[in-house]
């Protein structure tokens, strides 16, 4: 059973996505409604555990579009942990030499491609037992995966990183890169264009996927223009409080107020 999002990239569309930061499947399933088709569960900054993401995944592929989840490390026993429960598109964060990055891709894949841990009988990976290829053949193939490149170090280490067999892509983290040069915040200062720009230069040298999230000159157009495969804009959080906003503000209008006038009163 192929990647249909793995697929996609790499053969060269270009993919958006939104965050799922809330940790509820039905919201999820609203955003694929809405017409998202492709989810980033964030298990590093958002709500939730190895069984609420599946949860999540589960109503995001229901609804008939393709998630990747973000998890909160690269520890081997967690990355096959989720794996081994169905999730075959990943991000991870902090990953900052080739060695960090060749553990992560070792256990995504059984031997002889790495060193993930063999229960291809039993996993929901494949189908509790019922693809008989999956162990032998096909599942080192699915897996989707994207280190995360958020640190000077990081940068420093690009060429190596890119490289390791198992890696399928770099996903920049901007604001983690910038505050790692004590720029956070500050997008456009010129040392974080230089480290964006080293990145992307050398994952175009190698033919290796570049993705990230949307920011300021740096929206989907833009983006798209200098090579990026992937980009992550909107967020449940974001909608949320965009209408929420939106609607305080019909309020007030409506009401002659300001928004200082109204109390919240409980019971």
């Amino acid at each position: 059973m192929a990647n249909r999002l793995k697929t996609r990239i790499l053969d060269g569309e270009f993919v958006t996505a939104a965050w799922v930061h809330f940790g509820s499947p039905d919201v999820a399933e609203a955003m694929v409604a809405a017409g998202w088709d492709v989810i980033v569960i964030d298990g590093e900054h958002g709500i939730g555990d190895v069984e609420q993401w599946i949860a999540i995944a589960r109503a995001v592929e229901n609804a008939g579009a393709d998630v990747i989840l973000r998890v909160p490390h690269g520890q081997p026993w967690l990355i096959n942990r989720v794996i081994d429960r169905g999730i075959r598109s990943i991000i991870v964060p902090r990953v900052n030499t080739a060695a960090q990055a060749r553990e992560i891709a070792d256990a995504c894949r059984y031997p002889p491609h790495g060193n993930r841990g063999y229960a291809a009988a039993i996993t929901r990976s494949s189908s509790f037992g019922t693809r008989p290829d999956y162990g032998l053949v096909e599942a080192h193939e699915e897996v989707f995966l994207m280190v995360q490149c958020e640190h000077f170090e990081a940068v420093d280490n690009i060429a190596e990183m890119a490289s390791v067999k198992g890696v399928d892509g770099i996903f920049i983290g901007p604001n983690d890169l910038a505050g790692s040069v004590d720029r956070i915040e500050r997008l456009d200062s010129p040392d974080v264009v230089r480290l964006l720009e080293r990145i992307e230069k050398e994952c175009r040298h190698q033919g290796r996927l570049l993705a990230t999230i949307t920011g300021p000159g740096r929206g989907y157009g833009e983006l798209r223009a200098l090579g990026y495969g992937l980009a992550v804009g909107d967020s449940d959080v974001g909608a949320l409080m965009r209408a929420t906003r939106s609607g305080l503000e019909d309020r007030d209008a409506a009401l002659g107020l300001d928004s200082a006038e109204i109390k919240v009163t409980g019971y």
